[in-house]
């Protein structure tokens, strides 16, 4: 398979892995059931009795913090016959209470009232045994993350050293502005693909280029499961579109001058920029649907930015997106329609995807691995430097193989 030989050999993924049904319903119990998925931004539950409902891999959970400010989550069925619990995002008082027969539980999920039921004739009834199934949940940098397998590591270990490479952002901290929800038509890893390599950059993104050149480009990918690339510096001396708001405070010097481009694995498109923060989390509908939840974040010294002022970042952002969904939706269509078989990949340009493919096959053949970095000596782990070529390493890439 094309995929799993060393970048300077690789080939792309064939057309069914974007186009079948089969492959889909596949990947969503091999990959999204096995993964730590985002599901939302970690303010969505701030207000007190906030809940959020999310499907991953066809299963709908429920998001919320207990009294202790905890966070919990459950498969969104009464334990009673399997009702849907809650419709949609909403407020909690201190209970969820199905709707069907007005079972109750709190918000540590325990099952707390029973109406009518204990006083029906019923025999050795624990309500202790009944609570709500859990499933794990996780606060992770900025973002909301769920995982329902319990055989799938910690969250700490799976992004690896991604935390420390974050750690000057203090993205904890950070807060929404704005999210917006689009839909359209391509296949979720098409979305991915685009977002982790700069080969179209020039021709699908001209302004872009301005302020992210292609030189300027280097790896950002040590051990986790992302595959991420890093702008420095950042120019500005064409457009002002990223310079528009003042920077967060206490950044590093490498921070303030610079771009950072991270898919996390499976499902975030993650840009971090020294004054604003970019999310894209994508929900797999259908082989060739995706539905993308954008939410711009801001450091808490520019939480009260008006409108006005967010306007010029804010439209940047939307035109470069509409110049990747254009781009990738034509993307479907000749993988749909056009007879493709699987061509070369470009080591320059887009190892990370040969990381991000090897990483999807690992999940479908159930290897539990995470992927280690890929620095040179002469690649500092925070993107500075010479650009390295991923040639340099293929020895070392060949004996994994083998």
């Amino acid at each position: 398979m094309g995929t799993r030989r060393p970048i300077l050999e690789a080939h792309a993924l064939p057309a069914a892995v974007y186009t079948d049904p089969t492959f889909f319903a596949e990947e969503q119990e091999r990959v999204f059931s096995t993964s730590w998925v985002c599901v939302g931004t970690h303010d969505e539950l701030d207000a007190p009795g906030s809940a959020i409902v999310r499907s991953v891999a066809g299963r709908s959970l429920i998001l919320t913090r207990n009294q202790n400010g905890e966070l919990r989550g459950y498969f969104n069925a009464c334990r009673h016959r399997g009702t849907e619990l809650l419709e949609a995002d909403c407020t909690l008082g201190l209970t969820i209470r199905c709707p069907y027969h007005r079972w109750t539980y709190d918000r540590d999920g325990a099952l707390i009232a029973t109406p009518q039921f204990a006083d029906a004739g019923v025999d050795r009834f624990e309500p202790a045994e009944y609570g709500l199934h859990t499933v794990r949940v996780a606060s992770w940098q900025c973002l909301l993350f769920v995982c329902l397998s319990d055989e799938t590591p910690p969250i700490e270990d799976w992004f690896g050293d991604l935390d420390r490479r974050l750690a000057g952002y203090r993205l904890a901290g950070w807060r929404s502005h704005l999210t917006q929800n689009l839909e359209f038509a391509a296949n979720w890893k098409l979305v991915s693909e685009n977002f982790q390599e700069y080969y179209h950059l020039r021709w699908v993104h001209p302004e872009l280029a301005k302020v992210s050149r292609v030189q300027d480009h280097y790896r950002y990918q040590g051990t986790g499961m992302y595959c991420g690339q890093t702008t420095t510096p950042l120019s500005n001396n064409e457009r002002g579109d990223w310079d528009a708001l003042p920077p967060a405070e206490g950044l590093s010097q490498s921070n303030m001058a610079s771009g950072r481009f991270i898919a996390l694995f499976p499902n975030v498109l993650l840009s971090i920029l020294p004054n604003h923060v970019f999310v894209m989390r994508l929900d797999p509908v259908a082989p060739d649907l995706t539905r993308e939840h954008c939410t711009w974040l801001l450091p808490p010294s520019n939480l009260q930015i008006a409108d006005e002022d967010f306007a010029v970042t804010r439209d940047f952002w939307l035109d470069v997106n509409g110049e990747d969904i254009d781009i990738v939706q034509r993307g479907q269509k000749g993988l749909a329609r056009g007879s493709y078989t699987p061509g070369r990949l470009s080591p320059r340009f887009e190892e990370p995807l040969h990381r991000f493919h090897n990483m999807l096959a690992d999940r479908f053949v159930g290897i539990s691995q995470i992927p280690t970095g890929d620095e040179t000596d002469d690649q500092p782990l925070y993107g500075t430097g010479i650009n390295p070529l991923p040639w340099r390493s293929v020895e070392n890439q060949a004996r994994k193989v083998n």
